[in-house]
């Protein structure tokens, strides 16, 4: 299957260039190529002295999950890019919903910084408002105009990409070279693209239509007829696994015998945490159990093309001779749970299986079959990619800290030990008529009216992990002013909430490094944590004038 192809016919590795109709202009000169990079882009980290500056390459799932086994599916990848580099146990995003995530990774910053709150015009997913200011300074941005890159982009790019309200699929984000946008939300078929700010329809055709498939052959013809004088990056947003879980023809029947995994928290109550959790039905009627593993059961199938993409990449920079100077980067925008807490299908809560991604990279100089159990976060990617470009942090806003050292095996690494874990809960002012018994402000009350959102489902957390502690510290900015924590030394399935148990003292502390990290910004957000040497607290800071501790404030108005 071939399509959309960059050039008609294949032209001699090196020859010119043949570009679609609509197409951005060629790469800039080599005299102010020149003067970008002495603007930008000196000191190359990830390549060798007198060796040409890196290639990226960043594949994107949507809703894959690490901690419920989301990567079983993706053999090829875990063999091409895991085993051939180093993967990561402890990679988290800083908010577990798709708009306010992508913004993370396209940023660098936590959601208070991007102001991305949810997948809505209105929570400034993909607004004018996030054209306008975030958009000229995400990474790829940086990438292109400071360093010289050449940057594609295909697939998913934020939940309302496309909006009439907000430029239709006329809109070029700044920076990307080229362009392949899914309009909105992840389809497999019957969805548009955006080609260089050209609509495109595409139908229900397997073998001309089929998404997953769709990126793959855009990404061979960008290796095969892109500008060989200039790197590049290149960002592949797959649908998978994100419903309605589409799979290819040739994987409908796989995983028959696989079903949603029955670990300590499945079909329990949620005692002891936030009233949404607790009004879920326990035990789950015995069809919301059907639907939930039929759905584990179609995410694992579509992954499996997702894989066949991988496995394409690789290949091609292969046999193009660019894979050793490539670094190619695997993740996914938030996890997922299916039947956990008695929550059947969704991410958007704080917990581990909603708020862990699978993150696996191999490049120059990253020895194979390593892991890291350092803490990383999804607004790493963009400082970690700048800096495999050799730009300097220190000349953008972002929150996030290179994890390139981690990658090339440095010792003694100074690190964080902790990272922020926001999200600002949706609910409508209405009565869903699906649900009538249910009060309004409630929403994705699906199957069995079990809500997995609600309008004061908001909370931040510090995710905590050093030596000797592992710990998650959540508030919820509620009339209860409820608060969760877990030791997941000891209780890794998040089953008690110690909050009424744990020592006031460090409460105390968590408390206020939450507020700290809820107004960081930029070197802020990467000051020590509660267990570093180099933390400061001051006691007094924490109480109010009647002794009680004292929380921060959520804000309504992000915008």
């Amino acid at each position: 299957m071939r399509f959309l192809s960059l050039a008609p016919d294949r032209p001699r590795r090196g020859g010119p260039r043949h570009l679609p109709s609509g197409s951005p202009a060629p790469p800039p000169p080599p005299l102010l190529l020149l003067l970008l990079l002495l603007g930008g882009c000196l000191g190359v980290s990830g390549a060798a002295k007198g060796s040409r500056r890196p290639n990226v390459v960043l594949v994107l799932a949507d809703d894959q999950d690490e901690v419920l086994g989301g990567m079983t599916p993706l053999k090829k990848t875990k063999a091409l890019i895991g085993e051939m580099g180093m993967t990561f146990s402890s990679a988290y995003v800083p908010s577990a919903l798709c708009c306010p995530s992508r913004a993370s990774i396209l940023t660098g910053k936590y959601p208070h910084n991007h102001h991305v709150v949810n997948n809505t015009l209105e929570g400034n997913c993909s607004s004018k408002s996030w054209q306008k200011i975030q958009e000229p300074n995400t990474f790829p941005a940086i990438l292109r105009s400071m360093c010289g890159y050449q940057t594609f982009f295909a697939g998913k790019y934020l939940n309302e990409y496309g909006a009439p309200d907000a430029g239709g699929l006329g809109h070029v984000p700044l920076g990307w070279s080229y362009w392949y946008a899914l309009e909105k939300n992840s389809k497999y078929y019957n969805y548009t693209l955006s080609i260089n700010g050209k609509a495109r329809k595409h139908g229900e055709n397997y073998s001309v239509d089929y998404l997953t498939d769709v990126l793959a052959n855009v990404s061979l013809d960008f290796l095969d007829y892109k500008s060989n004088s200039e790197p590049f990056f290149m960002m592949i947003s797959t649908p998978a696994p994100h419903s309605p879980w589409t799979a290819a023809p040739q994987y409908q029947n796989a995983f028959q015998n696989i079903f949603a995994p029955r670990n300590k928290n499945f079909n329990i109550h949620g005692t002891n945490k936030h009233w949404l959790i607790r009004q879920a039905k326990t035990p789950m009627t015995n069809s919301s159990i059907q639907f939930l593993d039929n759905a584990f059961r179609k995410r694992w199938q579509t992954l499996l093309s997702v894989d066949d993409l991988v496995e394409k990449l690789v290949k091609r920079l292969e046999f193009n001779g660019e894979l050793n100077n490539t670094y190619i980067f695997y993740t996914s925008d938030n996890g997922y749970h299916t039947g956990q807490f008695s929550l059947p299908i969704d991410k958007r809560q704080l917990y581990e299986f909603d708020i862990k991604v699978p993150l696996l990279v191999r490049g120059p100089g990253i020895k194979p079959n390593q892991t890291s159990k350092m803490l990383v976060a999804n607004i790493d990617l963009g400082p970690t990619i700048l800096d495999i470009a050799g730009y300097s942090l220190n000349k953008t806003q972002m929150d996030g800290m290179s994890f390139l050292p981690i990658l090339k095996g440095a010792s003694n690494l100074t690190w964080r030990s902790d990272v922020l874990v926001e999200y600002q809960g949706e609910g409508r002012n209405v009565t869903d008529p699906t649900c009538p018994s249910l009060s309004p402000g409630v929403s994705q009350c699906f199957p069995d009216c079990v809500c997995e959102d609600a309008y004061n489902n908001t909370y931040a957390c510090v995710r905590t992990m050093s030596e000797l502690w592992n710990l998650q510290y959540c508030e919820f900015d509620d009339q209860e002013v409820f608060v969760e924590v877990y030791n997941l030394t000891a209780d890794p399935h998040q089953l008690n909430n110690i909050a009424k148990s744990i020592d006031p003292e460090l409460l105390g502390k968590m408390n206020y490094r939450l507020m700290m990290l809820q107004s960081c910004s930029g070197p802020t957000c990467r000051t020590p944590g509660v267990f570093d040497p180099g933390y400061r607290f001051d006691p007094r800071l924490m109480f109010s004038n009647h002794g009680s501790v004292r929380t921060r404030r959520f804000s309504k108005h992000l915008l």
